[in-house]
Formats: structure tokens, C-alpha cells, sequence
């Protein structure tokens, strides 16, 4: 009788019906277990290939876990409900949802992950295309599928990243387009007056995010020695249902599928309707969980600067203006020490932000622009006057010194003086 295999080793062998069977130890099982895997064959030879695949990808450290590998639905859903909300900031999960269902699910959703091949990638790529969508915005789809399937590899969900097999075109930079000192002047004129008006004196001047600005706390801003601490963020997590039958919460606001000759919707397409199904319309729920966090930033984008001293004495004034709302307000006041805020203390929601920064540009009367071209108008202003870049690079809590002098090449004014400067000393007579 031949010596019994130690554990762990590879075994091979013939049953009574002439069938062979092949069994290989990869690892071990999240409950402790070893993790034998099984193929079987109609030869020997047949088997012993198996067996050597799986040892080899053993080997390699290639190793999938046992049972069925997810859809791309599925690994989708886990890595946005469960993995990114540890590391990833809620605004940023938000946007990969919105591009996750809008693009990524409807085209390759439905593919188990592991059997995903590069041309059903190229297949999403191109229709994004077609469907007018820039080359930038692809690029993100692009990257938010990398780290989907470099999540899975981690949990040895799958043992290859197909994003990776793929050629892409290099991203476009956008053109930055700040607005100009004249045209700022405008906007802050255009402000006074306005509640919470010091919100874009401090947008304009000192080239603060959305999320720090909304999230600035009195806690973190020296107005005696004026020094601000932009140690927080204002985000806005998505809304989950926290009751028991989340169809039927949301019933109310359940969409029905319009009619085809809808009257109702003229100027726009009929919007689309719920799925059967439907577990959405969280942020009516009375159980709800999610919105408004405060969130430390990463890395450099945690900072100090001093504010200028013209800014220091508006938010002196805004702070009074605050107190008074406070004392109106009395008990319905919900204090969460924040700089700006609602009439009742609460945060202001992006959206609203947003909303005032667009009426304000019109009551100006200055070109339409986004949010964050406050932010560029700030970072291109401090070139402008002469500001150090490194310095313009922790103000604006930039990781990256090649982010801040993209600033450089936008400052029109510095670059106008330094070619009258050149001109004349090589063109000016005498």
C-alpha cells in the first residue's frame, strides 16, 4: 500500500466508474478551512492538466476565491455601499454612482467580473463617444473601472485587471478660465448686501473649496490674529433608507411611466420611470441616514493661512450680522459653529450654494461660470500680484506644485508687463 500524501498536497485519482478526479489545497477558506478545489476528467492526463493550471495560479498567487465570482452589478454595488465609504469622500462616491448607473451598469452590468473581456469595455467606451459624452468624461468611466476591478483583485475576486488591457487617449486639460480683478470687483459689489454675503468675499480672496467654505467652523478661524484652519470639509452623504420596507416608504414618490401622448412633459423628454421594484427616494425616509458630514481633508489640503486684513474685518462684520440671526431665532437656532449658515444654523446644501453663486454672477452681469472658477480667479489674482507659487500652492492646498503652476500661464496682466518689459529693451529706440 503506498504511503498516504502529507496535507496540503496535490492528489490525483481513478474512481470506481473510470473517472478521474484531481484535487488541489489553494489556500485557506475565511472560516479557517483549507480551500481544495476539485476538477475531474474522463483520462489521467486530462486531470493532471487541471491540477497543474491551479497549482500554477496557486504559485502565482492568482488565486480566486471559492463560489461564484459577482456581475459587475454586484461588485459595483458592494465596493459603493460598502468598501469606498471607508477611504473614498462621500461627494466622490456620489459622482461614481451617478456615472456607475448612468454609464458603467447599463452596458457591462450584467457580466460575471471575472468574465469580463477587454471589447465589452471598448463597447461602453465607444458609445459614450457617440452619445456626444467628451473624451475627458470617458477617461473617468475608464478609471473609475479600474479601481473597481482593482478592488476585486485585492479580494481575490478575479486575477487580472482587464481596465488595465486597455489604450486610451491622454486626458485633455480643461482650459482654466478665472474671472478677472475687474470682473470679481463686480461680483463682490454685486454680493453686499446679500446674507452670508462675506461667503464669496472668502471664495474670491482666499481660493476656498465649496466643501471648506460651507464647512468652515468659528472654531478653526482666529479673527485676532487672522489665521484661518482649513481643517474640515461640509460633504453631503447619499441617503439610505433606514426602515424595513424601503418600496414602501418611497411609495409616494415612485415615477409611473408616462403615457405616449404625455401632455405633461413638453419641454422635456418623459423622465424615466421607477423599476417595479424601486427601493429609492431614501432622503424622504423618517428613518434615513446620510446627508450633511463633516469630513477632515487629505494631505495637504489640510492647512493654515493668514487672511488678508480687509477679509478679517467682513467676517468681524459677518459675525455680528450671525449673532443677531442667532438671537432672533432663539430655540429653533441648531448650532453647529459654522461660519455660514441657514437662517436656523443648519448647513447650507451644495445645491443652494450653487444656485446663489449663479444669481450673483447675473446680478453682476459677468459671464456665466462654474463654482470652482472662484477658486481659479483667487489662485490666478495671487499670481498676479506677485505671490510666490509655493506660497499660492499651500494656500490653495494643492498636493501637487504642477497643479498650482498651471495658475501661471493664465496670469494675462504679469505676462502683458513682461513683454512691454522685453519690447523695450530690445526694440525701444535710443
Amino acid at each position: 500500500m503506498s504511503a498516504r500524501k502529507p496535507n496540503g498536497r496535490s492528489s490525483i485519482y481513478e474512481d470506481a466508474q473510470g473517472r478521474w478526479h484531481g484535487y488541489v489545497t489553494m489556500g485557506v477558506k475565511p472560516d479557517g478551512k483549507p480551500d481544495r478545489r476539485h476538477r475531474t476528467g474522463k483520462t489521467e492526463a486530462e486531470v493532471t492538466a487541471k491540477v497543474q493550471k491551479l497549482e500554477q495560479e496557486r504559485d502565482a498567487g492568482n488565486v480566486k476565491r471559492p463560489g461564484r465570482p459577482p456581475t459587475m452589478r454586484e461588485w459595483i454595488t458592494t465596493f459603493l455601499d460598502t468598501i469606498a465609504p471607508q477611504s473614498i469622500a462621500p461627494i466622490s462616491v456620489d459622482k461614481y454612482w451617478t456615472l456607475s448607473r448612468a454609464w458603467i451598469i447599463p452596458h457591462i452590468g450584467n457580466h460575471r467580473i471575472d468574465q469580463l473581456e477587454p471589447e465589452y469595455l471598448d463597447a461602453l467606451y465607444a458609445a459614450m463617444i457617440k452619445a456626444g459624452r467628451s473624451v475627458n468624461y470617458m477617461i473617468q468611466a475608464h478609471q473609475l473601472v479600474y479601481h473597481f476591478f482593482n478592488s476585486a483583485m485585492k479580494r481575490r475576486k478575479v486575477t487580472r485587471n482587464v481596465a488595465q488591457l486597455i489604450d486610451l487617449p491622454k486626458l485633455i486639460e480643461k482650459e482654466i478660465q478665472p474671472y478677472s480683478q475687474k470682473e470679481a470687483r463686480a461680483i463682490l459689489a454685486a454680493a453686499r448686501g446679500r446674507r452670508n454675503s462675506a461667503r464669496w468675499s472668502v471664495g474670491l480672496s482666499a481660493g476656498l473649496r465649496q466643501g471648506e467654505v460651507l464647512g468652515l467652523r468659528w472654531s478653526y478661524l482666529d479673527l485676532d490674529t487672522g489665521e484661518v484652519r482649513v481643517w474640515w470639509q461640509l460633504q453631503h452623504q447619499r441617503y439610505a433608507h433606514g426602515c424595513d420596507d424601503p418600496h414602501a416608504c418611497g411609495a409616494r414618490r415612485h415615477r409611473p411611466k408616462c403615457p405616449k401622448d404625455c401632455t405633461r412633459h413638453r419641454k422635456h423628454p418623459c423622465p424615466k420611470p421607477c423599476p417595479v421594484d424601486c427601493a429609492a427616494h431614501a432622503s424622504t425616509c423618517p428613518q434615513r441616514s446620510g446627508g450633511p458630514v463633516f469630513r477632515q481633508p487629505k494631505g495637504k489640503r489640510r492647512r493654515t493661512f493668514a487672511l488678508a486684513p480687509e477679509l478679517v474685518t467682513i467676517l468681524k462684520q459677518h459675525r455680528a450680522a450671525q449673532r443677531r440671526e442667532r438671537m432672533a431665532a432663539g430655540t429653533a437656532w441648531k448650532d453647529h459653529d459654522l461660519v455660514f449658515s441657514r437662517p436656523d444654523g443648519t448647513p447650507i446644501h451644495r445645491r443652494d450654494d450653487h444656485n446663489e453663486w449663479t444669481d450673483l454672477l447675473a446680478a453682476a452681469g459677468v459671464r456665466p461660470g462654474r463654482l470652482h472658477d472662484g477658486r481659479h480667479t483667487a489662485a490666478t489674482l495671487l499670481i498676479e500680484q506677485g505671490v510666490n507659487v509655493r506660497v499660492v500652492q499651500e494656500i490653495l492646498g494643492h498636493t501637487d506644485l504642477r497643479d498650482t503652476q498651471r495658475y501661471t500661464h493664465v496670469a494675462s496682466a504679469a505676462h502683458r508687463d513682461a513683454a512691454a518689459r522685453i519690447g523695450t529693451a530690445l526694440f525701444a529706440d535710443g
